[in-house]
């Protein structure tokens, strides 16, 4: 699917995604920062989608190959910090709901194309640093496949003039799951929904930072490479 690029640009602040919209009792025996010692309870989401480059396929993998340059810049305004050669370690913002929040990080391994061509970014340890309690499991797979150039612009209203001679879609797929140990007055509440108000705002964070990181990549490989971005009316 495709997105204006100026609609999806992210503010210079963290992402903040604070669901209070379920208002719990926080009893005064009890420490807001006093978390159960029973185990954690998990939430998932998956997503797919589709960056279309206005290139060959060649030229965007050896984009892609650069990620120390065009990962950090795309993924602003969320900080990273480089660990090793092919990761990050990645401050995604504040996250919430029942007015308990915790603030994100985690450490990604952008791990290169394998024989067959397939991308991939899984979750790697962040040294020296322990998450307060949250777990996070970050799978994602890309490949890179070339569109039909005609049929393309057609669908998305492209001038025939301004049609690109190539077009490479990076489609990828994202399976997260996100772990959580609850304080006890939370943990005391309906586990339906919990779990349903967890899933629905880990949907929710996931579908707005991935619209906006493609579209951050997008403009970034046009821009960087000098390659006209066409408008689209579709």
């Amino acid at each position: 699917m495709q997105y204006d690029i100026a609609e999806l640009q992210p503010s210079r602040a963290s992402y903040n995604f604070i669901d209070d919209s379920v208002t719990l009792p926080n009893p005064e025996e009890e420490t807001n920062t006093a978390l159960d010692s029973q185990e954690l309870i998990w939430f998932h989401s998956q997503f797919e989608d589709c960056m279309e480059m206005f290139a060959d396929m060649d030229t965007v993998a050896e984009y892609l190959s650069q990620h120390s340059g065009w990962f950090c810049r795309c993924a602003l305004p969320m900080k990273t910090e480089p660990l090793g050669n092919n990761a990050y370690d990645l401050l995604i913002g504040r996250f919430g709901a029942f007015g308990y929040q915790v603030e994100a990080r985690i450490g990604l391994e952008l791990v290169p194309p394998d024989a067959e061509g397939v991308y991939r970014i899984r979750t790697v340890p962040v040294p020296n640093y322990t998450a307060p309690g949250y777990e996070v499991d970050f799978q994602s797979t890309m490949t890179l496949v070339e569109l039909p150039t005609a049929e393309f612009c057609a669908e998305r209203g492209i001038k025939l003039g301004e049609c690109p001679t190539q077009i490479t879609g990076a489609k990828w797929c994202l399976d997260l799951a996100v772990g959580v140990q609850f304080p006890k007055f939370i943990r005391s509440k309906s586990q339906s929904l919990i779990q349903k108000t967890g899933d629905t705002l880990l949907k929710n964070i996931v579908k707005q930072v991935s619209r906006r990181l493609s579209a951050k990549t997008q403009q970034d490989f046009h821009s960087t490479l000098g390659i006209p971005f066409p408008k689209q009316r579709f």
